[in-house]
């Protein structure tokens, strides 16, 4: 089920039990995972991208292997928060994947989260080569803590 709004993934989700962040880009998916009370968000791994199919398949075989009860999918919006290509097409990933789970699936504003991400790596002295490795995890942690601090605020 598509959340429209955080309040209302809120009233979707169970008491408890672990979220997964999703930065898609065209190449890759970032994923990062909560812990089961959802305070904190770990990035966990970074899924290639092949083809729709593929790609659901890899992210519900992580959420059945943890257990998840759902799903943050970061919504790339334009700087003065219009919805470009990209949010269309992570929507349109969005209602595909929602054919294929019963999980809520919810979207968060990804404004600025892989520049933060790239900015806590290099502060943190990643190469450059680590730092392309491990990007789109990173990023999608921003993007679930963020979603998770708001569903802590809304109580």
């Amino acid at each position: 089920m598509i959340c429209p709004d955080m309040t209302a993934f809120a009233a979707a989700l169970p008491r408890a039990g672990a979220l997964a962040g999703l930065d898609l880009g065209t190449k890759t998916i970032g994923v990062a995972v909560s812990d089961g009370l959802r305070q904190v968000a770990s990035p966990l791994t970074v899924i290639r991208r092949v083809k729709f199919t593929q790609d659901a398949a890899a992210v519900l075989a992580l959420a059945a292997e943890r257990g998840l009860a759902g799903l943050v999918l970061g919504l790339p919006l334009n700087m003065d928060g219009s919805e470009g290509p990209r949010a269309q097409s992570t929507r349109a990933f969005a209602r595909n994947l929602e054919r294929l789970t019963p999980l809520p699936i919810g979207f968060w504003d990804e404004r600025l989260s892989t520049v933060a991400a790239e900015r806590a790596l290099i502060e943190g002295d990643t190469s450059r080569r680590r730092r392309a490795e491990v990007i789109d995890q990173v990023a999608a942690g921003y993007i679930l803590q963020g979603a998770l601090d708001r569903l802590r605020y809304l109580g």
